[in-house]
């Protein structure tokens, strides 16, 4: 009992350590750029929102920081949380720590949607709404497929998956390939290496409710996680339908994953290396992984993104620094996790 009190007790201050990590950085964040704003003007602004106060700071310390920096750092947050949720989620139900959101070819669909707006000159709100829409058909296409050859097999239903993706992403190398290499390849070419840079107030209104949603039923069904991992017989004798369970997540972490991808493109390692850590950090125990990988993946996606703002004078896609940095990371998480089992 008293060991129980103890985990219990080390795993509430690890979630509050997160906490205070993510919101340092959330502070930092709206301070950093190349017209930076002091902590007393950042704190006079957001408070005269909330009560009337003796304006010390200029307009446009309130037009950067409400109308530029506000949107994507916001953006930054919610998609970070999202796919590291994702790619949590993923990982637990297939049991398979190497599984990142896109797994089932949901990133890959949303790629193929965003490059055909793209390829056709629609406007950007057409390019968001066929990306989420593709990310959606990728998924449903890999579900469809796995019910039509009756196949209950997890294994199978990843390779369907992969073929899924496969295809979507041939697609976008064809619209690549035969389009204006003036405006069209370009367009595609850097859209698909993803960037915040471009968010606007109206992205967040279309993404960060479909993300939210699809974040909903996973965080309520988190325990069943756990439950999960025992196998598909001792979940059924405990009452959990593992078909239907599964089936409900897949859905609300394709949610969060095509409304992502649709405004910022696509943005790999998050939902693989967040995950990663967290349990390292936290233990396997899903009901406290899920939320912790939330909070590290909006705090992992928000640095990076620092980074892509500041780094140079002319902006890194975030993409790139996301693989640049997650990929060594999680080679070490990996020698750190063979080190402990060995041990």
């Amino acid at each position: 009992m008293e060991q129980r009190q103890s985990s219990f007790r080390q795993k509430k201050i690890i979630l509050l350590g997160t906490i205070l990590l993510f919101f340092i950085v959330l502070i930092v964040s709206f301070l950093l750029g190349k017209y930076p704003i002091t902590l007393n003007d950042f704190f006079g602004a957001v408070f005269n929102k909330i009560i009337p106060l003796e304006q010390t700071w200029s307009t446009q310390v309130e037009t950067i920081l409400f109308k530029i920096r506000f949107p994507r750092i916001i953006m930054a947050v919610v998609i970070g949380s999202g796919i590291s949720v994702a790619g949590a989620t993923y990982q637990a139900l297939f049991q398979n720590p190497m599984i990142s959101q896109d797994i089932l070819g949901a990133s890959q669909g949303a790629a193929f949607g965003a490059a055909v707006g793209l390829f056709f000159s629609l406007t950007y709100e057409q390019v968001i709404s066929l990306s989420f829409i593709f990310g959606i058909l990728a998924v449903g296409a890999v579900l469809l497929l796995n019910r039509w050859l009756k196949s209950n097999s997890v294994l199978n239903m990843i390779l369907i998956g992969m073929m899924i993706g496969s295809l979507f992403s041939s697609a976008v190398s064809f619209l690549k390939l035969v389009g204006d290499p003036t405006n069209t390849l370009p367009a595609i070419t850097y859209w698909l290496m993803g960037s915040l840079s471009a968010i606007k107030m109206q992205d967040l209104h279309f993404a960060i409710p479909l993300i939210l949603v699809g974040m909903l039923p996973i965080f309520l069904l988190r325990w069943r996680l756990n439950i999960l991992s025992l196998g598909e017989e001792e979940a059924l004798s405990l009452g959990v339908n593992s078909r239907q369970l599964r089936i409900i997540l897949i859905i609300a972490a394709t949610l969060i994953t095509a409304a992502a991808v649709s405004v910022s493109g696509l943005i790999g390692w998050v939902g693989l290396v967040v995950p990663h850590f967290s349990r390292l950090l936290i233990g396997n125990d899903h009901r406290y992984t899920i939320p912790v990988s939330a909070i590290l993946g909006g705090t992992f996606l928000l640095f990076v993104d620092d980074f892509s703002r500041l780094i140079s004078t002319s902006e890194i896609p975030i993409g790139i620094l996301t693989s640049f940095i997650g990929a060594p990371i999680f080679l070490i998480l990996i020698v750190k996790s063979s080190r402990t089992v060995s041990a």
